[in-house]
């Protein structure tokens, strides 16, 4: 196979798949990953076309299809490891660490994903209005389990007298609205906010107060 196909229909990847991609095949890949995340993250699932995504990548719809069969398939391709992205920073939370510098650490690097990933967030947040459609069975396992694993830790460190008594699962729900807000809704709070101002700069200040003082004993 050559990397350009020569007719306008879908190829079947199960074969080519398992072959070692070539450099231009990898450089390709990435531009229609990269151009898809853009209009999913701006159009939602349904919203999105094959058009509008191989216009963004710059490359032909027959070439798109060479490489994903179907607009499901590099979705699917980016979801797939979106899921382990967003659960990494509520991972590396230590239950042998001081509990508040443990919250406010996940705190900042939950603010700073959405400040360097909001495309990725966008996508996610879509997804999951959509009713989690493709992740759902990974919300109801593994994050699930990772949120109930540090909710517990949490509840021990309250008991320890180390926080405030507080719901430990609202209060990661809070830290992903309070953090996630900023990219999901980047439109509107820059609207507000103006132009010149990097909201990110006061969202940090702000947080690192808020939480300072809902966890404080």
């Amino acid at each position: 196979m050559t990397d350009d196909p020569k007719s306008g229909g879908a190829t079947d990847l199960t074969h080519e798949n398992d072959k070692p991609r070539t450099r231009i095949q990898k450089v390709n890949r990435k531009k229609i990953l990269d151009a898809a995340l853009e209009v999913f993250s701006a159009q939602g699932f349904r919203g999105a076309t094959l058009d509008q995504i191989a216009a963004e990548a710059g490359l032909s719809k027959p070439n798109v299809l060479y490489y994903f069969p179907s607009k499901e398939a590099i979705h699917a391709a980016l979801l797939a490891g979106l899921l382990d992205i967003w659960l990494a920073p509520l991972r590396a939370m230590d239950p042998q660490g001081e509990p508040r510098d443990e919250i406010m650490s996940y705190m900042r690097r939950k603010l700073e994903m959405s400040r360097e990933m909001p495309r990725e967030s966008r996508l996610f947040a879509n997804e999951v209005l959509q009713g989690a459609p493709r992740i759902g069975d990974g919300l109801s396992t593994d994050l699930k389990a990772l949120v109930d694993d540090k909710a517990a830790v949490i509840r021990d460190w309250i008991a320890q007298g180390k926080l405030a008594p507080v719901d430990p699962h609202h209060l990661i729900f809070s830290i992903w609205a309070l953090t996630q807000h900023y990219a999901d809704f980047d439109v509107q709070v820059r609207a507000v906010l103006g132009p010149d101002t990097d909201p990110f700069d006061g969202a940090g200040k702000f947080l690192d107060m808020l939480f300072t003082r809902l966890l404080t004993p």
